[in-house]
């Protein structure tokens, strides 16, 4: 492996010489964004997963992602740097108990958070992400009642901005649990210039304290539009670097969990690393597989959502 100091520089050859994109999610560490291809929030790296003309696709997120790179893109290889990368919130919501909860609500229509795994992705009907899932919520005929899985946060949140009341599934992302109250008032009261921007998956009573709720890049746009001269952050801090490169004359602030650590980095989104990037490009290893019915099957919400949000 190259000294540290290299790697970047490796990386682009191995890039280059593979015919691959390097998609990385804004939760990803500073390093690996920097060395990305395009960075973008759920719904953006679909779309550019869908788009892309590469030969290979690896994609520095969590397995969900790469998931969805693979489902839209059968004849390509789609690498995750560790396979380990997982998502909390999707591993709340398991494929045999979602398939049950939607036999006992058979007139729903089941609508999935893109943070899910393939073969829940695959009991669905329409798949959305935090940026297009009002959107989509409002498109549906009034007369069908709606199932939202698998973050009740989103779909609380959801709920009140379509007007449109949704049968939640009870899962909820860790790093989005862990905010402080305590902390973000404290913070509000040393900066009350500060504007406090949130991502819907947070608590409700945190949300009633943000001034503007959003997806990762909605809130990475608010940055850039908003007058405000500074912001309190309620979403991963990894989306941070790019506030900073975006709106460099901002201030922007942490929330820190309620246990006191200063930090919410999700753990799974930072087991990708520098190295494990330029490895999996070495080794073309780990690669993403699933079997075709599931991936046929998961590919109509998801083809569905596309068309509705274009």
């Amino acid at each position: 492996m190259p000294p540290p100091g290299d790697l970047p520089a490796a990386i682009d050859r191995l890039r280059q010489e593979r015919k691959a994109v390097i998609l990385a999610h804004y939760y990803q560490d500073d390093a690996i964004q920097d060395c990305a291809d395009f960075i973008g929030d759920s719904l953006e790296l679909s779309r550019k997963a869908a788009s892309t003309d590469a030969e290979v696709i690896v994609f520095c997120g969590v397995h969900f992602m790469a998931e969805t790179a693979k489902i839209l893109n059968p004849g390509k290889t789609v690498l995750l740097p560790d396979l380990q990368a997982g998502c909390s919130l999707a591993d709340t919501c398991p494929a045999d108990a979602f398939a049950d909860f939607r036999r006992r609500h058979p007139d729903h229509i089941a609508v999935s958070y893109i943070n899910c795994s393939a073969a829940v992705k695959a009991h669905s009907d329409l798949i959305c992400t935090s940026s297009n899932a009002v959107q989509l919520v409002r498109q549906l005929p009034a007369e069908r009642p709606i199932l939202f899985a698998p973050d009740q946060n989103l779909g609380r949140w959801v709920a009140r901005e379509s007007g449109r009341e949704l049968t939640l599934w009870p899962g909820s992302c860790i790093v989005h649990e862990t905010f402080s109250e305590q902390a973000l008032l404290r913070l509000r009261q040393e900066h009350p210039d500060a504007e406090v921007i949130a991502h819907p998956e947070c608590q409700q009573h945190l949300l009633d304290l943000a001034d503007f709720i959003g997806s990762t890049s909605k809130l990475l746009q608010r940055t850039e539009t908003s007058p405000a001269p500074s912001f309190i952050v309620l979403t991963e801090p990894g989306i941070l670097h790019q506030m900073r490169r975006r709106a460099p004359g901002k201030t922007l602030f942490e929330v820190p969990g309620a246990d006191g650590c200063s930090c919410n980095a999700c753990p799974y989104m930072r087991l990708n690393t520098l190295e494990k990037l330029w490895r999996c490009l070495q080794t073309m290893a780990p690669a993403i597989e699933i079997d075709e019915e599931t991936r046929r099957r998961a590919l109509v919400p998801i083809e569905r959502m596309l068309a509705m949000s274009a």
